[in-house]
């Protein structure tokens, strides 16, 4: 699996926004500016996170981005699939959105040695990134 610029960029945003829950919202120059993330790129992160019902945004002089869940609600999996799609190296192994092989040999038989290989590292990927929230995620960075 490799993390899309969009994942890299949505994980940091959400981390300035997990550190900033519950004090104060952000605007996404703010974001931005922190992160180094180029601001067209962070409103289309912004807007699909919004839509997904992680963070809420308010227009005005105070206004900006908040979470709307509790940071410890939020694991990284769920940001991942939001932004990339399923976890699965292969569609074959996907439990979110499976995809059947067409030209696969072992597409009609009871046992894919791929499927299986491919199988084990969707659960290893998603067992960690299922079970790591974002509080997880802004608790690590201050122990650097």
């Amino acid at each position: 699996m490799k993390l899309s610029k969009k994942s890299e960029y949505g994980l940091r945003a959400l981390l300035e926004l997990t550190l900033a829950h519950g004090r104060m919202t952000l605007q996404r120059h703010e974001i931005s500016d922190r992160q180094h993330i180029p601001i067209e790129f962070l409103e289309q992160i912004l807007l699909t996170l919004k839509r997904a019902g992680l963070i809420s945004s308010r227009r005005g002089a105070k206004g900006g981005y908040t979470l709307i869940k509790q940071p410890k609600d939020i694991t990284l999996g769920q940001v991942i699939r939001i932004l990339d799609g399923p976890l699965a190296p292969i569609g074959c192994v996907s439990k979110t959105a499976y995809q059947k092989c067409r030209d696969c040999p072992y597409s009609d038989k009871a046992r894919c040695p791929v499927q299986q290989v491919m199988g084990t590292v969707r659960d290893a990927i998603a067992g960690i990134l299922d079970h790591y929230t974002l509080a997880d995620f802004a608790s690590d960075r201050h122990k650097g």
